[in-house]
């Protein structure tokens, strides 16, 4: 049993498909199949039912699955903890960001980072702030730069760089455009356009109006805030947008309730040791 194999097992058992997973580890199908059949021989289990096109887990592929994530994160948390010990800045950063973070914060960031440390292999995926936050507590990235979670796991080193102060919007020819203020009781009267339940934005908001027991009546869900915007200004709805976002299109609506802040920074896990790459950008964000 190798990291190799565990690899292979972890990429079939999460992309439930040997094809996916052999695009994801840059080999071939029939060595994912025969490192999959090692492991199983090793083990002495069946690890995958193949029914059709569909491969899924067996009972002891599950009892596994977490085992041998913990076994291959752990090695390569040695590997890098020795590659450290050199001080030079290079090989591969695993990083996620938000949409939002990586169109409006991360593009002057990055630049300088690739300029001043071109021998590090950027592996950068695009998430939404849920997703890449699983991710870092599961060990599948060494970092991201999301907006952070209110109540944080245990597990999860956080930093906040940036606050985005947001605001209650509508169109300039909304029916609660020309009031001086607006409780948030009658926004629950018209539709509101935020992103999905599960976000942590939509959290924060949904947090305000249970404090005075009010329903948010979410007519359309989205978690790209450009789209947000667009909805908005054409009609569509109101919605909380951050300060920097809000354009001639829109109408702040005074609630005289209190402001609603979201913070944005970085996460990693606090177990796991950071590349030199991954502690030189934090060094830059911060």
């Amino acid at each position: 049993m190798d990291t190799n194999t565990l690899s292979a097992f972890i990429a079939v058992a999460e992309s439930h498909s040997f094809s996916l997973a052999a695009q994801q580890l840059f080999i071939t199908q029939s060595a994912v199949s025969k490192r999959i059949a090692t492991l199983e021989e090793q083990l002495n289990q069946k690890l995958f039912d193949r029914i059709g096109r569909k491969v899924t887990l067996t009972e002891a592929g599950r009892e596994l699955l977490p085992k041998a994530k913990t076994i291959v994160n752990a090695i390569k948390d040695a590997g890098r903890a020795m590659g450290n010990l050199s001080g030079v800045v290079k090989g591969p950063l695993s990083l996620a960001a938000s949409h939002h973070i990586s169109l409006h914060r991360l593009p002057p960031i990055l630049r300088r980072f690739t300029k001043e440390y071109p021998e590090v292999q950027l592996s950068l995926r695009f998430d939404e702030s849920e997703i890449a936050y699983n991710s870092v507590l599961h060990g599948d990235l060494e970092l991201a730069l999301i907006t952070l979670a209110p109540k944080p796991d245990p597990a999860i080193h956080s930093k906040s760089i940036w606050v985005d102060q947001l605001k209650y919007v509508v169109a300039q020819d909304h029916p609660l455009a020309s009031q001086k203020t607006v409780s948030l009781e009658e926004l629950t009267h018209y539709s509101a356009i935020l992103p999905g339940a599960s976000t942590f934005t939509q959290q924060i908001v949904a947090e305000q109006f249970q404090k005075k027991s009010l329903n948010l009546n979410v007519a359309i869900s989205t978690n790209y805030l450009d789209t947000i915007r667009m909805m908005v200004s054409i009609g569509l709805g109101w919605s909380l947008l951050p300060e920097t976002m809000i354009d001639k299109s829109l109408t702040v609506l005074e609630t005289g309730s209190e402001p609603i802040k979201r913070h944005l920074g970085y996460i990693h896990h606090r177990d796991r040791t950071l590349s030199n790459a991954a502690s030189k950008l934090v060094d830059m964000l911060s």
